[in-house]
Order: structure tokens, then C-alpha cells, then sequence
């Protein structure tokens, strides 16, 4: 196993390191206006139900869209997609429609009213499982209700804001199955 040589880091950085998951597109609906955000804040909480809790900032227009409507859908791109996740982020939703801006096609999901992105490798369907955080801290607690994932992506190339306009790309897999035993350690 490899030692490393390390220097100090500028901690308003860290996030290029210890960003959870992929970048995600968060479409709403209410009383008839979709719209689109970007996001890369958010970590899955719990499996049965599923859980998965993000930040929203108040500022943003998707914010008291999704806080009203309690529902929302959780779409994730590939680095395929990434001039319309860069183009969704740096847009208002109030000045733009982002569906059409970006030539994305809104779907219509089975358990909430917020539409699915078709060019989203995966949609997953979301209802507000509680509120308790979201006027101190911004958080919302979602319940995922439905899922849909595209059947022919096996290790999509998934995008990893780290910060200054810049991505990772994932999507290579290390199967460790056949090792994996839980232990108390």
C-alpha cells in the first residue's frame, strides 16, 4: 500500500475531495410552473425507507417551489449531459424556461407532479419526509417513492462538482463483492 506525501490544504477546498455523490438535476412543479436546479449537496440517509436528505439554498427559485409542493424529482446526468447541468446552474428559473433552453424533455412521473428529465439516466420520485430542518440549516429530508433507471447504462460516467467549474467523471466500478464480509471490528 502506497504512503503519501502531503501538504496543507486550503480548507474553503475541501469539497473537491469529500463530495458525496454525483452532480443531480432537482425538477418541481407548483401550481403549474416547472423548473429546473442543479445541485451536488445531498447524501442518501437511510435505505428502507429510503431517504435521501439535500440542501436547497432560500435564494434559489426552485426553493419555495419544492418547500410548497413537498415533491420533487431527483434526476441524475452523465458527463454526457454536462453543458445542460452547467447552463441549468447558471440560469434563474424565474427568467428561463431550462427545459427548453437546454433541449431537455420534460416526462410525467407516476407518483409526483414534478416532471422526470428523459436524458437522465435515472429519475427517482420523491415526497417530503420531513421538514424539521429545512428553516435552520436549508435541509431537506426526502422519501423516494419511485425509481426509474435507464436498463441499458451498467457504469454511467456520472459528474463530481470539485469546485471552479470543474467535474470528475465516475463510472468505472471496482467489484469487491465476493470479499465483502461485515465485521465488528
Amino acid at each position: 500500500m502506497h504512503r503519501y506525501d502531503k501538504f496543507d490544504f486550503h480548507l474553503a477546498e475541501t469539497r473537491q475531495h469529500l463530495e458525496t455523490g454525483p452532480i443531480v438535476l432537482v425538477s418541481s412543479c407548483w401550481q403549474g410552473e416547472t423548473n429546473i436546479m442543479t445541485m451536488g449537496w445531498h447524501m442518501m440517509m437511510q435505505f428502507s425507507p429510503a431517504l435521501f436528505g439535500c440542501y436547497i439554498w432560500e435564494g434559489n427559485h426552485s426553493y419555495e417551489m419544492i418547500r410548497r409542493s413537498r415533491e420533487c424529482v431527483i434526476n441524475i446526468p452523465t458527463a454526457a449531459n454536462v453543458d445542460a447541468v452547467v447552463a441549468i446552474g447558471n440560469s434563474f428559473g424565474r427568467s428561463v424556461d431550462k427545459f427548453e433552453a437546454c433541449g431537455l424533455t420534460a416526462a410525467r412521473a407516476s407518483r409526483v407532479q414534478a416532471p422526470l428529465i428523459e436524458e437522465c439516466y435515472a429519475n427517482f420520485e420523491c415526497r417530503l419526509a420531513d421538514d424539521s430542518q429545512i428553516d435552520t440549516y436549508g435541509l431537506f429530508i426526502w422519501e423516494v417513492v419511485k425509481g426509474h433507471v435507464a436498463t441499458d447504462v451498467r457504469e454511467p460516467a456520472t459528474l463530481h462538482y470539485i469546485g471552479q467549474g470543474r467535474f470528475r467523471v465516475a463510472g468505472r466500478v471496482i467489484d469487491m463483492s465476493e470479499l465483502f464480509k461485515p465485521q465488528n471490528l
